[in-house]
This record gives C-alpha cells, sequence and structure tokens, in this order.
C-alpha cells in the first residue's frame, strides 16, 4: 500500500502541488496563513519515499544476514537511525524547524535508560535522529502496537528487542515480565527508551490521571498533584525497567516545542512553522538509583517534577541553552 501510494503521488504530483498553492495563495490572501498545503503535500511524500528507503533496507539486511544475528541487529540499527533523520530532516526542513540542545554529551554511552516526555508525533523520531546519531546507540523500543501498521516498524521492530504494547491494557503483568527481557545483555552501545507518561499530553489527560491516582494511589496523590506540565508517569513498566536494568545510567530527555501537534490537522493550523524546538538531557549513574521500591518511586518523582519544572520555565520564557552546532 505504502509503495503504491507513493508511485500514485509521485505520478500525481504537479496536479496536487498546483491544486495546494492555490489553496495556500487562497488562505494567504484571506488571513495571511502559512502556506501548509504545499508543506503537507511534500511531507507526505517524503514520508513515502523514506518508507520505501527503509523497506528496501530492511529487504538488503534480510537477505544478507542469517537468523537472529548481531550483525543484523547491528545493521538494523544503523538503517533506523537514517531513517529517522532523513525523517526529522524533512519536518525541519519543510516547517523551518530549529533545535536548541543541551547536555547532548551525557546521553551516552550506554547502557542507558532513557526516559523521554511525550508531547507530539514528532517526538518519535528524536532518540534515534539526536541521540543514536550522535552516539552511535541502538534503541530497544517500549511503543504502541498499532505503530506496527507502519511495515518499517513491524518488520525492523522484529529484528531488534523491541516490546509492542497495547495502549488501553495498561501495564499487565504479563508486558511488565516482557519488559524485563528488554534489559538483558546491554552493552555501551545500547539504550532502552520508554515514554513513562504512556501518552502525549493534555490538560485534560493531566486532570484525569491525577483523579486516578488520588482514587487508587493516594499515598503518592501529593507527588502527582505537583505536576503542571507532565502527565504523571505510569508506574508499573518504568519501575520495572528501573529495577531490571540496574547496570544502566538513566537518561532523562526533555524537549519543548513540539506540544500541541498530535495530529495532522494541529500542523495544518500552521503553528509549527518557525518553531524553535529546545532539547535537554540529565544524566544520573545506576548507583545513584535506589532500590527500595519506596525510594524509588519518590526519586522518580523527583527526576519528573524536575523535567516538569524545566518545561514550564521554556514556556514562560526563560533564555534557552546554545544551540548544538553539529545538529541545527
Amino acid at each position: 500500500m505504502e509503495v503504491l501510494a507513493l508511485v500514485v503521488m509521485t505520478l500525481l504530483f504537479p496536479v496536487l502541488a498546483i491544486c495546494a498553492l492555490a489553496l495556500d495563495a487562497a488562505l494567504w490572501l484571506r488571513s495571511r496563513k502559512h502556506w501548509m498545503g504545499i508543506r503537507l503535500l511534500a511531507m507526505g511524500w517524503w514520508f513515502l519515499a523514506g518508507e520505501l528507503y527503509g523497506l528496501l533496507g530492511l529487504l538488503v539486511i534480510g537477505l544478507s544476514s542469517s537468523g537472529d544475528s548481531a550483525r543484523r541487529r547491528e545493521r538494523v540499527y544503523r538503517l533506523k537511525r537514517r531513517w529517522l533523520t532523513s525523517h526529522l530532516a524533512g519536518i525541519r526542513t519543510l516547517f523551518g524547524l530549529r533545535l536548541e540542545i543541551e547536555g547532548l554529551e551525557l546521553a551516552g554511552p550506554g547502557p542507558v535508560l532513557v526516559m523521554i516526555r511525550h508531547a507530539s508525533i514528532i517526538d518519535n523520531a528524536l532518540p534515534d535522529a539526536i541521540v543514536g546519531r550522535a552516539h552511535g546507540l541502538g534503541f530497544r523500543f517500549i511503543i504502541k502496537r498499532e505503530l506496527q501498521m507502519l511495515p518499517t516498524i513491524d518488520i525492523g521492530g522484529r529484528w531488534v528487542p523491541t516490546l509492542f504494547v497495547r495502549r488501553a491494557s495498561g501495564d499487565t503483568a504479563a508486558e511488565v515480565e516482557r519488559m524485563r527481557d528488554l534489559t538483558i545483555n546491554m552493552t555501551a552501545r545500547d539504550g532502552l527508551l520508554i515514554y513513562p507518561e504512556g501518552t502525549r499530553w493534555t490538560p485534560a489527560k493531566l486532570a484525569h490521571a491525577k483523579g486516578v491516582i488520588a482514587e487508587r494511589q493516594p499515598e503518592i496523590a501529593p507527588l502527582a498533584d505537583r505536576l503542571q506540565n507532565l502527565l504523571p508517569p505510569r508506574l508499573g513498566g518504568t519501575l520495572e525497567l528501573l529495577e531490571s536494568a540496574r547496570d544502566a545510567d538513566v537518561v532523562i530527555f526533555g524537549h519543548v516545542g513540539l506540544d500541541g501537534f498530535e495530529y495532522i490537522s494541529d500542523i495544518w493550523a500552521g503553528g509549527l512553522v518557525g518553531t524553535t524546538v529546545r532539547l535537554k538531557f540529565w544524566r544520573f549513574p545506576a548507583r545513584e538509583v535506589p532500590s527500595d521500591r519506596e525510594a524509588l518511586i519518590a526519586w522518580l518523582y523527583e527526576r519528573w517534577q524536575e523535567l516538569d519544572d524545566w518545561v514550564g520555565e521554556m514556556r514562560a520564557g526563560a533564555p534557552s541553552a546554545p544551540a548544538s552546532p553539529a545538529l541545527t
């Protein structure tokens, strides 16, 4: 389906581009709206072209690497970094995004457990395109099962340690058990990525999460109540990884600037154009992570509160860190 869509879009691109430009011109004359039609059309074509590149790369890897070999795994990781870097580069070019990065040197080497906030459909590309490319890390992912609709993720995810979880199921015992397997035999070239919030932040989701915690986990409700810019971390899977990956340092990955872009319709509104995206990393040595469960929960919430405070400061217009010249 992706290949067919790419062929059809390529053949019809001149006609589609004329229609998109006409619509953009009308909207610009009426309301000075950014020219989003042609941008989204080009983004769609670039995405499909990137998917074809990824599929061809997986075909080559599959034919040249036999079995569940370390060589195949490393080649998939390299392909994934190039694939996601290409997707992010297309978005940055089309929408004029600028990245300002602080503390990227802290994100490597591995083994690291990276906990990233979730705010947009775009931040899925950041770990590999930013951290993985800078440090040569291969990320073991915990991601929602719906992303298996993309054949690149479905096939590639089966060839490297990946856990596809059902969003509605929560932290079931079976999924938590499978999370443990992702922490086995991590090396200096391995990272393990989790989105502790489980879903993208919105004010309504935050209020709902606080209400659920107050009802079911009143002992941690005061910690959750302090959060304003992040959802409370889901403890089941997050604690399991912190307890299982005892040799891995913990990296907190914060970002601001992609908030609110949950759907293509949000991007269509035009707010993404010219956005400055600020990224920041904090690293905590494995020896500093508590082993006692209650202390570990308090430690996790303390880290999450630090990230929440930073997000609030950035939204309020606090001075940003210098941009990383290698990535901006």
